[in-house]
């Protein structure tokens, strides 16, 4: 068998064999799941994640995940715990300890000090006969059958089955939070994701020069007043309403079809009714609709009067394309 044949044929068992263990986890999703996170939901206090090597690792990830939807957590590793971090846990602070066995000697050590501490404690592990299983307050059963490695020792699909077990807690708290798009978007200000969710058409027209004939103007000038604009396109006003557009192709279409222009006018080439953005709309609302028209541009309105123009250029740009 060629070298290639065999990387294809392991990734694909990979993927197989974690794909099969997390559609199984749908079984373990249970009231105690439920009951798990309804005490997170009501909790005065943050959410301490903790774990020890892979999990560890998993651990942090959740943090991250929770932080970024509106649940305040904080990571802790197993040990650096008992060695002096058994501060960060308050009163009120639930805390999650994963492990998959639920019998590594930190954990060992760990458990008893935070039920001393009366913290809420649950458990996402792959035994729930282990140490960490009997001890927490709460169990969330990350059972796999199997290791997608071949040895079926190293940490593959188990750390992936935390991982999504961690994921289904936050968007439950998301979704009993009612955590919006705008919230995310507090906590995400920075790349192309936060300007996904903060940056809005206006911002964009902003940066752009406003093209504007009447519907009188002459082909010639229309044709002027797109090319000083360097937006491939311009609004046709009348009576402060925009009653049309005119883009690049319009003009390609009329010099195709006449050979004659200078008697024309804005109206003549114009195409009417063009697709129009409220200025206030988000940008990503604004590339949507340019994708969904298969057109380049989009006229923005402030109150039913002309602000400007969206090119998708602005949004390859911005980074949101």
């Amino acid at each position: 068998m060629k070298l290639k044949e065999k990387i294809l044929i392991a990734a694909k068992e990979t993927i197989s064999i974690e794909a099969k263990a997390i559609a199984n986890l749908e079984n373990f999703i249970d009231s105690e799941f439920a009951e798990a996170v309804e005490k997170i939901y009501k909790a005065k206090g943050r959410v301490i994640v903790t774990g020890i090597g892979k999990s560890a690792v998993i651990a942090t990830k959740i943090v991250a995940t929770l932080n970024s939807t509106g649940t305040p957590a904080i990571f802790m590793h197993a040990a650096d715990a008992i060695h002096g971090d058994l501060g960060t846990i308050q009163k009120d602070d639930v805390v999650i300890c994963i492990s998959k066995s639920g019998n590594s000697p930190e954990i060992k050590v760990l458990v008893p000090y935070i039920k001393d501490f009366n913290n809420l404690l649950i458990g996402i592990t792959a035994d729930k006969e282990s140490f960490l299983g009997r001890e927490s307050d709460y169990v969330l059963n990350s059972y796999v059958e199997k290791e997608a490695c071949p040895n079926n020792l190293a940490p593959t699909t188990s750390t992936t089955a935390q991982m999504v077990i961690g994921d289904a807690l936050a968007i439950c708290l998301l979704k009993l939070k009612g955590f919006s798009r705008k919230d995310f978007a507090k906590y995400h200000p920075g790349g192309s994701l936060g300007k996904k969710l903060y940056l809005r058409v206006s911002d964009i027209t902003a940066q752009n020069m406003k093209p504007r004939v009447s519907p009188e103007t002459s082909v010639t000038d229309a044709i002027i007043e797109i090319s000083e604009k360097m937006l491939g396109v311009t609004a046709v006003i009348e009576n402060n309403k925009i009653i049309g557009i005119i883009t690049d192709g319009d003009i390609r279409r009329m010099l195709k079809n006449n050979t004659e222009f200078k008697n024309l006018t804005a109206r003549d080439i114009m195409s009417p009714a063009p697709k129009t953005i409220d200025h206030d709309s988000l940008a990503v609302d604004a590339l949507e609709m340019l994708e969904e028209n298969k057109i380049s541009q989009l006229l923005a309105l402030d109150n039913q009067t002309y602000a400007g123009v969206v090119h998708i250029h602005n949004l390859i740009r911005e980074g949101i394309l």
